[in-house]
């Protein structure tokens, strides 16, 4: 069990979650600030309320003597400015972006020309697949001779 938690953990791809999950966190505080300190305001001033978290009060009376309760819905509409707010951030700072640099990549490759530059350097996983593939035919003497040939390239 042990063993497996440690090659759970050792994933490039749990790395990259965990560095997601830092910088989601570090942009909600300034998403959050934002809508505290310039929507909430100005959406009490709407709906005739210091903040949005305290706007649309539904007051439910008390039941055989107990106390009342406040209902804000107010509240609600913060969070899903909150939400719409973080979205749009992310499509547009991130989404688009990436779509954009697949569909230079993609109309590249249809036009039979390099998606990336002839001089980028191998990704590791080409640089594994090149291993293995080396190692599966015996070859390993060869590769330390090829400076950077991909084993995929022809001769």
């Amino acid at each position: 069990m042990i063993k497996g938690f440690k090659e759970f953990i050792l994933r490039g791809n749990v790395i990259d979650l965990a560095v997601a999950v830092v910088i989601g966190a570090a942009f909600s505080a300034i998403v959050n600030v934002i809508v505290t300190s310039i929507f909430n305001p100005l959406m009490g001033v709407l709906f005739n309320a210091t903040t949005l978290a305290k706007a649309l009060p539904v007051t439910i009376p008390a039941i055989a003597g107990g106390t009342t309760a406040t209902i804000y819905f107010g509240a609600l509409i913060a969070a899903v400015i909150n939400f719409l707010l973080v979205a749009v951030v992310v499509y547009f700072a991130l989404v688009v972006p990436i779509n954009f640099i697949k569909k230079r990549a993609f109309q590249k490759k249809e036009a039979g020309q390099d998606a990336v530059a002839a001089d980028t350097p191998p990704t590791e996983l080409e640089l594994l697949a090149d291993i293995r593939d080396l190692l599966a035919r015996g070859t390993t003497a060869t590769a330390a001779t090829d400076h950077g040939k991909h084993a995929s390239d022809p001769a």
